[in-house]
């Protein structure tokens, strides 16, 4: 089969690989129909993570088609259409059965080496993949939805759910959201959805601010000096109600930080990988500031992230701005990188 492999830092190959086969009874194969580029894809592809060995098929956004079931597959059958849980998890355990599928003794994550969980798992920029714990990990598709709105709840969208799930909003809140990428974009549709009665985007790229008022956002503006006092004179004089950091980094979480009204949750869903980030612990003391961290969890909030979907109350399609073949993707990559997509699908 044909796919795509991280090769290094900003280097990834076109190949053939074997068709992966099953492993254990849990596993089904999908064929890929329809894949994607994550910005969670960034930190390994720029060399920030360890654990994604240079060989490995990348991605973990996926739809396609079930076309091999293990003996104790039940939930899917073949020719099912379905979607991928980016989050791989057995769902059995008492983690999962809590509904904390990101704690699974045995998580994982397509296409992300062992930066996530002890298994190395291949990813879904391939012709097929391999997906363990079908049961759980592969969410049946209902028909009214397209693939391209399918794929968006295996993470994005059921990130951004998660985000304003966490962030507490409430109806009428001011909703900060750092970072105007595509699970910031998310967020803000999800915030909306939760009843946000003023979302501001921040972000330091001029074109995201337009993508993000022009898709989303009531009021966009630049990252960097002086945001807490243009946040006040764009709204009247307050701050943020609820903020979500959807970056990853110190200064995004900073400006989170400064951003939040006293009592306010800032919810981080930005993938960080610093082991010693300094926060201002006094400020957030006297202000008495929650910070919550939240990951995307597609099994467990898929039920719902379908409704909105179906019920017309998000659209993410308007977010999609390049379809590639999959020999294109390490040239997308290098596109996306550089801020010049906002999703970019895979058409096999």
């Amino acid at each position: 089969m044909r796919a795509v492999t991280f090769d290094g830092p900003r280097q990834m190959s076109f190949v053939e690989r074997p068709t992966p086969g099953l492993i254990d009874v849990g596993d089904a194969i999908v064929e890929v129909r329809l894949a994607a580029i994550c910005g969670t894809d960034l930190h390994p592809y720029r060399g920030e993570l360890k654990g994604l060995p240079r060989g490995a098929i990348t991605g973990h956004e996926a739809v396609g088609i079930v076309r091999e079931v293990g003996s104790q597959v039940r939930a899917i059958g073949v020719g099912d259409r379905v979607v991928l849980s980016d989050v791989i998890a057995c769902g059995t355990c008492r983690a999962c059965r809590a509904g904390h599928h990101y704690q699974c003794d045995r998580v994982g994550l397509f296409g992300y080496g062992t930066v996530v969980g002890d298994t190395a798992y291949d990813g879904c920029h391939a012709d097929f993949v391999r997906v363990p714990f079908a049961d759980a990990v592969a969410l049946p598709v209902p028909e009214a939805l397209s693939d391209e709105q399918a794929i968006f709840v295996g993470d994005g969208l059921s990130t951004g759910y998660c985000a304003a799930e966490a962030a507490d909003i409430e109806p009428g809140d001011v909703v900060v959201v750092v970072g105007a990428g595509p699970v910031g974009l998310l967020s803000m549709m999800a915030a909306r959805a939760f009843g946000a009665g003023l979302i501001v985007a921040v972000d330091p790229q001029e074109s995201r601010r337009a993508a993000a008022g022009a898709l989303v956002a009531d009021i966009a503006l630049d990252a960097g000096a002086d945001i807490a006092d243009r946040l006040r004179a764009a709204t009247g004089g307050g701050l943020a109600d609820a903020c979500i950091e959807a970056v990853g980094n110190d200064a995004a979480l900073h400006t989170a930080l400064e951003l939040a009204s006293p009592h306010a949750v800032i919810a981080c869903i930005g993938s960080h990988s610093s082991a010693g980030t300094p926060v201002p612990l006094v400020a957030m003391f006297a202000r008495e500031l929650t910070l919550r961290f939240a990951v995307g969890d597609p099994i467990r909030v898929r039920d719902r992230v379908f409704q909105l979907l179906e019920n017309g109350v998000i659209d993410p399609l308007p977010l999609i701005s390049e379809r590639v073949p999959l020999a294109d993707v390490p040239a997308a990559f290098a596109r996306f990188d550089r801020g010049e997509s906002v999703k970019v699908l895979i058409e096999p």
